[in-house]
Formats: structure tokens, C-alpha cells, sequence
């Protein structure tokens, strides 16, 4: 059952979107790149508070996902992103990605904190950062 609304044009477009943030970390950093996005259009706090769709999520501008200004996103998604970016919008959650609301990719080590975030984990390159459950409860209800 899903978790968010999703039309096959906003699947293809979550596909896209983790294959071009993520596609070298391999299908459990695209997971991870998903279960971020999800949380975001599920979450109605910080700096999501109007976002309520994958297409608002990933044009969201400050704020938004770097990948979409560069030419491999426009890629066409292929099945198995598209297999990916369904299991994501049908629930799946992975750690560090399951509560998380953003992710970057420093030169060194995670920051403890970013954004006023907590750091929650690592995955290759890239570190995950969760708000608590005060600051935004609907990012832990599902």
C-alpha cells in the first residue's frame, strides 16, 4: 500500500532522481536517496510544510535536490529504478534513510550536526540527518 500518492509520471520522476543522486552508491543509496524524498512530501515541517507531491518535492527551490540542475537526470528511468522508486512509495524504509530529511555528501567525516539536525548514519559517501520527533512527528508515522 502506499504511502504517499503517486501517478506513474511522479514514479518515473522519483526514479530519475535517485538514480542521478545516488546511482553510484547502487540500489541501497538510490533506497536511501527514496526514502528521503518520501519523507519529505510526508513530513508538512521545517522546510517541507507545503511540499505534498514527488513533482513539488523534487522542483522545490531553496531547498531542493542539486541533480535536477545536471543533464543525467533527464535520463529516462529504466525498470529497475522504476522497481526501485515503487518500493519506496509502497513503504520500504532502510537505515539511515527511514526517518531522514536530508543527505550530503561531505569531504570528510558527518558533521554531528547539520541544518539543526542529528547525524543518524552513513552510507559510502553520503551522511543522513533526521529531525526529532517534536519538530516533525508525521516523518515517524507510517
Amino acid at each position: 500500500m502506499a504511502v504517499i500518492k503517486a501517478r506513474e509520471e511522479d514514479v518515473r520522476l522519483l526514479a530519475r532522481l535517485m538514480r542521478a543522486e545516488a546511482e553510484g552508491e547502487g540500489e541501497q543509496g538510490m533506497l536511501l536517496v527514496g526514502n528521503v524524498s518520501v519523507n519529505r512530501v510526508r513530513s508538512a515541517c521545517l522546510d517541507f510544510k507545503d511540499i505534498r507531491t514527488i513533482p513539488q518535492m523534487v522542483w522545490q527551490k531553496p531547498g531542493g535536490y542539486e541533480a535536477v540542475d545536471k543533464p543525467y537526470f533527464y535520463q529516462k528511468a529504466r525498470e529497475s529504478e522504476l522497481r526501485l522508486a515503487r518500493r519506496i512509495i509502497n513503504g520500504d524504509r532502510l537505515h539511515p534513510g527511514e526517518f531522514s530529511l536530508w543527505f550530503f555528501k561531505p569531504a570528510g567525516n558527518c558533521p554531528p550536526r547539520w541544518w539543526n539536525q542529528w547525524n543518524v548514519g552513513r552510507y559510502k559517501s553520503h551522511c543522513f540527518y533526521k529531525p526529532t520527533n517534536t519538530d516533525c512527528p508525521e516523518v515517524y508515522n507510517y
